[in-house]
């Protein structure tokens, strides 16, 4: 490690990392990226370690640069207690203009036994845009053993064992690890998940690649990890409202041990300030606003994100007719934490 760096006095405004697939589009527009020509994009890496600061003292840094130069005061005790001395969330824009793959994601325990100390994933979709017809996948339909699932891939038709549901714009999805999930095309949705790369594809519908041979597959991890009894009904949640005022209206869409994720909108102004347990992470959805410091005015604009350091300490949102998304690691008995757990039946996989 090289010699600690202050970044405790400024929010840091990042340029997400743009990711060809191919079953992306050119969707992520809608929410202000600027696309390369001609290329499928189909995610927008908010919070990836290789984004870069785009203004301010650490211009030119890149995200993962800054947390092993920043020790706690970037990341937070209580995220570094949770996930160790590295960036703790990843958020992403996601635009399916076909199918992904069907996954299913490890948690940590298993994570950390088979892929050398990785962390598992939990993550949460909120839909921003979905086409008529267009569906998610989540869970399995009914109860299947291992060698049916493997009988429906080799046949490819496991489609007929998922459990598929058309989602409305303003739809919170929670996908705790384990949940056998697919996002199909027509969707654009906003993702927040443990950083973690760790995804077992189970199904692929018998696409070939460009280089005319299958996607890689990693059936029997997936097996071993994914929750074979159904799920019941799909795993809409409705977030409840938090504390608002005649300027700012707000509801928890998801939290869990790992994350919170809170959405706001507004139209005035909001005063507000960082715990020194954890990062906050801004991303715009809708509109913009400004985020006022001691330290300056940080102009935040469609489809941006900002960290805020743990040790950033007092800060004002001022903005009108602005979505934004703020997301953190909670401490037990974070309030936002209690009111969601509160709001949500009763979930043996949760």
């Amino acid at each position: 490690m090289v010699g600690r760096v202050d970044v405790s006095r400024e929010p840091l405004l990042l340029d997400g990392s743009l990711h060809e697939t191919i079953w992306g589009g050119r969707g992520l527009e809608l929410v202000g990226k600027r696309l390369p020509t001609g290329v499928r994009v189909g995610e927008s890496w908010e919070t990836a370690v290789e984004s870069v600061v785009r203004v301010g003292a650490q211009r030119g840094r890149t995200l993962g640069e800054l947390v092993d130069e920043g020790d706690d005061q970037l990341i937070g005790w209580r995220a570094r207690a949770v996930y160790g001395p590295r960036f703790p969330l990843l958020t992403k824009f996601i635009d399916a203009r076909e199918w992904l793959s069907v996954q299913v994601h490890p948690d940590d325990a298993y994570a950390a036994r088979h892929e050398s100390g990785k962390l598992g994933k939990t993550e949460m979709w909120l839909v921003l845009r979905a086409e008529p017809g267009a569906r998610l996948a989540y869970g399995l339909k009914r109860a299947a053993s291992p060698d049916e699932v493997r009988a429906a891939i080799a046949a490819t038709r496991l489609e007929e064992l998922l459990c598929t549901f058309e989602p409305s714009p303003g739809d919170v999805v929670f996908v705790p690890a384990g949940t056998v999930h697919a996002i199909g095309g027509g969707i654009l949705l906003y993702e927040l998940q443990e950083y973690s790369d760790v995804t077992y594809r189970l199904y692929d519908y018998g696409r070939i690649q460009a280089n005319g041979s299958p996607r890689e597959l990693h059936v029997e991890r997936a097996l071993d990890v994914m929750r074979l009894a159904p799920r019941g009904p799909a795993r809409v949640v409705t977030p409840p409202s938090a504390a608002s005022t005649t300027s700012t209206r707000r509801r928890i869409l998801s939290a869990c041990r790992y994350f919170v994720a809170e959405e706001m909108q507004l139209a005035g102004s909001l005063s507000a300030a960082t715990d020194p347990t954890t990062c906050e992470i801004l991303t715009v959805l809708a509109g913009s606003c400004v985020i006022q410091t001691p330290a300056g005015n940080w102009p935040l604009a469609l489809g941006e994100t900002a960290v805020l350091p743990a040790t950033l300490g007092p800060y004002t949102l001022v903005g009108r007719e602005a979505r934004l998304v703020r997301s953190y690691v909670p401490r037990e008995g974070d309030p936002a934490l209690n009111i969601w757990r509160g709001a949500q039946p009763a979930d043996p996989f949760a």
